[in-house]
């Protein structure tokens, strides 16, 4: 059975990929209890810390100490596509239906031995500690548990025998984190558990993971779901002493974050005006006391009798300032490097006044149903609805990707630019910066260097797509969009996998300006900071 007391523990990890080293020295102690997130900018290492955490990757160096069944939720689905809703639930209980077989076997046992022969102290103790086990797990409302799980996650209506192979994306995401819940791993590690989610279901998770007795480490892009679960974040961003934990949850880490990169900024700044002080203190000194030169007329006089002593002096403010440099050397704050800042302004392209798409009487059978919408050349519409409302079905009749019954009308000419959910690039062998040129053609890609948007990392410019991280490929699809920006946008679920600094950012860019901006969405955090107009299927 799991073991909820027990913690989940790191001590000195190092992980490099090739040249690259993602954690060197990195410690972590996630005690029963403790909801850590962690959260840094994409391709920082937070799948990868999760994989080590796990068990599904090893360290170079250091140690993981971690409680015998840790579940983990991966990014990508992990079950088979034949297997059925019920396979993935029998696997999930089988530790449970295990545990009852070996409480009935025990039992019969005690049952058949005599209470005063030799082995019936350790074997009535034996049954004890597995029954209190038991309770804890909760194993005797375990397939109640698995129906409510189901049903909070959006999965009740979905016939079990459904192979997995038939579900939507969302759907077999969904599942993945049910079998978790419903297990109840003594340690929990989430990668992205609220992709896909609803309301509904996000807040279900919300309170199931609260309700679990071990510990739980999470990265999510969700700035709802960490103010909410959250007792502890983790910012594996660059800092001055490494990666930073912080009390609470999101809200209260905005701010700090903001107070501890300022106190960096001003240590460094401080130290370099004390290193440039101290460097022109001793070369001028060093110049009064040069070897070669003879006394100045005015010294003529007492220049024996003052000379010495006076160079004395001005060597002993050599030596003291050349230590106090040494010791500035020794103890040097690193210049905080410049975090990626996403620069663009204007998301969307200028176009004439008047509507650029309308619709009129929409369908698409089973998927999508919509009487009347109409796009202005400036709107910023919000498309919100459960799970299977046909949000992503819209935007792809919006972009002229799906037909549909009904009338859809674009304006002449209008340049159309879809982000779509999952991000797959025809070449992932290309280099980033081979495809950015590839894609935009050399002359829009010299005129908007891909650097210039903050969008991507310097040292990821040469890497192969397909070896970026899931957020990694999300930020160039984005960028290959705002570097030629259209005059309609539509972004479907724009923040899923992006760093929360970055969603700010993102979500700050969608404001007023130029060209009509689409986003279908289930980011709370952003919908409840929304000024424009909101469509609900």
């Amino acid at each position: 059975m799991s073991d909820a007391s027990a913690p989940l523990i790191a001590r000195d990890i190092v992980r490099s990929f090739g040249s690259g080293r993602v954690f060197d020295g990195f410690s972590l102690t996630a005690a029963p209890g403790r909801r850590i997130g962690l959260i840094g900018e994409n391709g920082v290492g937070k799948s990868t810390l999760l994989r080590l955490l796990a068990g599904a990757d090893e360290p170079d160096a250091g140690t993981v100490i971690r409680p015998a069944d840790p579940g983990f939720l991966h990014q990508e689905m992990p079950f088979d596509s034949a297997a059925t809703i019920d396979d993935v639930l029998d696997e999930a209980l089988s530790e449970v239906r295990d545990t009852l077989a070996e409480l009935e076997r025990l039992s019969g046992e005690l049952a058949g031995t005599q209470e005063d022969s030799p082995g019936y102290a350790a074997l009535l103790d034996t049954y004890g500690r597995r029954l209190q086990a038991a309770q804890e797990q909760e194993v005797w409302d375990a397939d109640r548990r698995a129906a409510i799980v189901l049903e909070g996650l959006g999965l009740g209506g979905v016939a079990r025998e459904r192979a997995l192979g038939s579900l939507s994306g969302g759907q077999r995401g969904r599942l993945a984190l049910a079998s978790l819940l419903v297990r109840r791993p003594s340690a929990l590690l989430l990668d992205e558990p609220t992709n896909h989610l609803d309301d509904s279901a996000a807040a279900f998770l919300e309170e199931q993971v609260r309700g679990l007795p071990g510990a739980l480490v999470v990265a999510s892009h969700d700035r709802a779901f960490l103010d909410a679960v959250c007792t502890d974040l983790i910012d594996l961003d660059p800092a001055a002493d490494g990666p930073v934990r912080y009390g609470g949850g999101y809200t209260s880490y905005q701010a700090e974050k903001r107070a501890e990169r300022e106190r960096w900024e001003r240590q460094y700044a401080e130290e370099q005006e004390e290193w440039e002080i101290l460097r022109r203190s001793i070369g001028t000194t060093t110049h009064r006391v040069a070897p070669d030169r003879g006394p100045r007329d005015n010294e003529k006089m007492g220049y024996g009798h003052r000379g010495g002593r006076v160079q004395s002096q001005i060597s002993r403010r050599v030596r003291n300032a050349a230590r106090r440099l040494g010791e500035l050397e020794r103890h040097r704050t690193a210049e905080p490097p410049q975090p990626l800042r996403f620069r663009r302004t204007a998301l969307g392209g200028p176009s004439a006044e008047g509507t650029v798409v309308s619709l009129r009487d929409v369908r698409v059978p089973g998927r999508l149903a919509v009487g009347r919408l109409d796009v202005s050349a400036t709107e910023r519409l919000l498309v919100t609805g459960g799970n299977g409302a046909g949000k992503s079905t819209l935007l792809a009749v919006l972009a002229g990707q799906l037909a549909a019954e009904g009338e859809v009308l674009r304006k002449d000419g209008v340049s159309v630019g879809l982000l779509a959910q999952d991000t797959v690039f025809e070449r992932p062998d290309r280099t980033v910066r081979d495809t950015y040129a590839q894609t935009l053609g050399g002359e829009r890609a010299e005129a908007v260097p891909l650097s210039s948007l903050g969008l991507m990392g310097d040292a990821d410019l040469d890497k192969q797509v397909g070896r970026l991280s899931v957020g990694q490929r999300r930020r160039l699809a984005l960028a290959l969009l705002v570097a030629h920006p259209p005059e309609l946008l539509l972004l479907d679920e724009p923040t899923n996998h992006l760093s929360p600094r970055l969603c700010d950012e993102l979500e700050a860019a969608m404001g007023a300006g130029p060209g009509a901006i689409v986003l279908a969405g289930h980011d709370r955090w952003l919908r409840r900071r929304w000024q424009g107009r909101e469509l609900r299927l």
